[in-house]
């Protein structure tokens, strides 16, 4: 039986992130998880199982790692295989907290235009900021998420717990892909959540930044489709 896939978009995207696998695989059932109705992370777990399918395989991006490993510790049965994209498993240190209090008071003084321009330096590499389809996709997903859901996120993984402590409970097969140019994940953080999961493999798209699934679709589409269906 072939196991229906389940989504979990990031920060500030849409579904339209995902549109490069979904065109690749148009015959599969595929499910994007609601990453717009809560302000927890744990809320955005428990509503994605409240509705996935009994058991799926999980693919999640960047915010959605965070999910993916809160819906792993809550139902590790229900998964068959996970891919986590440009994520990383750590909390925020006081760093990102504070580029993240900054973002809020931006939102908060009416500048929620400002917050999308100045992530578009750490989702692209410098050749690619200047492409106008790629940053048109990112400028229109983060207005079609909008302010206040964008808050809401930030709040949110502002506030997730350090998954680090149980990635060796995560006993399904485990891909990560991670975008070599990524300016927001670094490989150290692949490499850690690679080397806590048994048996994780960690694949590495040159010339790719934070969205390997739009910048590099194809390859991301080769290396899922021959990990879930290997």
């Amino acid at each position: 039986m072939t196991l229906p896939i389940v989504l979990i978009t990031g920060q500030l995207l849409t579904e339209a992130v995902w549109q490069p696998l979904r065109a690749a695989w148009p015959d599969r059932e595929m499910i994007v998880a609601d990453n717009r109705s809560d302000d927890s992370i744990e809320d955005f777990a428990r509503r994605l199982l409240d509705k996935a399918p009994p058991r799926f395989i999980l693919i999640a991006h960047a915010m959605g790692g965070f999910i993916a490993f809160e819906v792993m510790r809550r139902a590790p049965e229900r998964v068959a295989k996970l891919v986590l994209i440009s994520t990383l498993a750590s909390a925020d240190g006081p760093a990102q907290t504070a580029r993240r209090q900054g973002y809020i008071d931006l939102v908060e003084s009416g500048k929620f235009d400002q917050v999308v321009e100045e992530r578009i330096p750490i989702l692209f590499p410098e050749e690619k900021r200047d492409d106008p389809h790629l940053v048109g996709i990112a400028r229109q997903m983060a207005a079609d998420t909008g302010a206040e859901t964008f808050l809401a996120q930030q709040r949110a993984i502002m506030a997730r717990i350090d998954s680090r402590p149980r990635l060796g409970e995560i006993k399904v097969p485990t891909l990560l892909i991670w975008g070599e140019k990524d300016g927001i994940t670094s490989r150290a953080h692949h490499e850690e959540i690679a080397g806590a999961i048994p048996g994780a493999r960690l694949e590495t798209i040159p010339d790719t930044g934070h969205l390997p699934t739009l910048e590099a679709s194809e390859r991301v589409a080769d290396l899922v489709a021959k990990f879930i269906d290997g």
